[in-house]
């Protein structure tokens, strides 16, 4: 396959779509349907890989309604006229536990333009250019996913394989338990379709099977014994990784210390492995004397500027500090992972507490995550038009 560079990156934009179908998969996940009218269907092409953020209001505790966004990778390879996404329920999660347990056809939820790096570098498609699939090389993609992780990875399978009749795909795919394994029947029938090309591997971390490697949690141990016996790594082009952040943290460790290219892992994290953190939906309020010391913060969205005052006692994100004066300023899971409150700084300086979404060359032409930059400097200016 010939190289891709990342699609260019278009500002969030949500539209209210209709669920067209909900799908149970296991007791904790459904898979939903969402109807792209034809007039949308350039805002909805997505590279498969990509992920979207939906927006719905739902009663909290006190019955009062509040809004609650939540991102979720796109299942599905493209096609045109819909787009699919697999929701698991989280424990304590709001608006997972809702979909799990009220979502039904017919309901209307704002959904976000499709948005994400976490797609192939080879020449694939979007679902609007199928012509654009290259069908001549021969290429060894690995995907490593963990319970939900699965979701974009099946969609990059399926869209590999079917592109290029001579692209192999192997797949280590761990979960608790069988019961537990999210699109079982979809995975089988892939490697059906594809069996010399397609190679699966479940790994169960508490229900025992044939095999003792395919057996229990992957560890660093476990690791090393299926990359050199399952799926030798040094004949891989590119490596998938998603699923908790210790689990791609291993893997991104283990393929470093074998010496496999920074630039052939492409990884998407689900989780940080800090559960402790902020995960607001709207910024948080924050008083402003005018006699103290705050940083300038402008921005430009949508062709219009705005203009916040951030208190340097609050130490407030930029992201959070829009959001005051602009609710409509895009996010989604404000913990540095989806990159859709990405914006350029223009003037200035900030310093970003974490990175899970932007590329290197990305940072470099001077892009940050909103929700994780903090100003430096006493004035900033930030284009998310950019």
């Amino acid at each position: 396959m010939t190289e891709q560079t990342t699609p260019t990156r278009r500002r969030a934009t949500f539209h209210r779509l209709t669920v067209s179908e909900v799908r149970r998969l296991t007791k904790d996940s459904i898979e939903v349907t969402f109807a792209i009218p034809p007039e949308l269907s350039e805002e909805y092409d997505y590279v498969a890989g990509q992920y979207v953020a939906l927006r719905k209001e739902l009663p909290n505790a006190e019955g009062e309604l509040q809004e609650v966004r939540r991102s979720y990778s796109i299942c599905a390879a493209p096609t045109g006229s819909e787009i699919k996404v697999a929701i698991k329920r989280d424990l304590g999660g709001v608006f997972s536990t809702w979909a799990n347990e009220e979502l039904e056809a017919g309901e209307q939820i704002d959904v976000m333009s499709p948005a994400g790096a976490f797609i192939s570098k080879h020449k694939l498609t979007g679902m609007n250019d199928p012509t654009s699939v290259d069908t001549l090389t021969q290429d060894h993609f690995v995907a490593v996913a963990a319970g939900s992780g699965i979701t974009p990875v099946l969609a990059i399978a399926r869209t590999i394989l079917e592109a290029n009749e001579n692209t192999r795909f192997d797949l280590i795919y761990a979960n608790k338990a069988a019961m537990d394994v999210m699109f079982l029947e979809e995975l089988a029938d892939l490697k059906d379709r594809y069996p010399s090309r397609m190679a699966l591997h479940h790994v169960l971390s508490r229900e025992q099977r044939i095999s003792p490697l395919l057996s229990g949690r992957i560890d660093a141990e476990k690791l090393t014994a299926l990359l050199n016996s399952v799926i030798p790594h040094d004949d891989v082009d590119e490596w998938f990784l998603c699923g908790p952040f210790e689990l791609v943290q291993l893997v991104r460790d283990q393929l470093s210390e074998l010496q496999v290219p920074a630039d052939k892992v492409r990884f998407e994290l689900f989780t940080t492995g800090e559960p402790n953190r902020p995960q607001g939906q709207i910024g948080r309020p924050v008083e402003v004397d005018e006699n103290e010391e705050s940083y300038e913060i402008t921005f430009k969205l949508d062709g219009l500027q705005g203009e916040v005052k951030s208190p340097v006692r609050t130490n407030e994100t930029v992201l959070n500090a829009a959001l005051r004066v602009r609710p409509d300023v895009p996010f989604a899971c404000a913990g540095g992972v989806c990159g859709t409150c990405r914006a350029k700084v223009t003037c200035g300086s900030v310093k970003m507490a974490e990175n899970y979404a932007l590329e290197p060359d990305e940072i470099e032409a001077g892009y940050v995550l909103t929700c994780q930059s903090h100003p430096t400097s006493d004035k900033v200016t930030v284009d998310f038009d950019a």
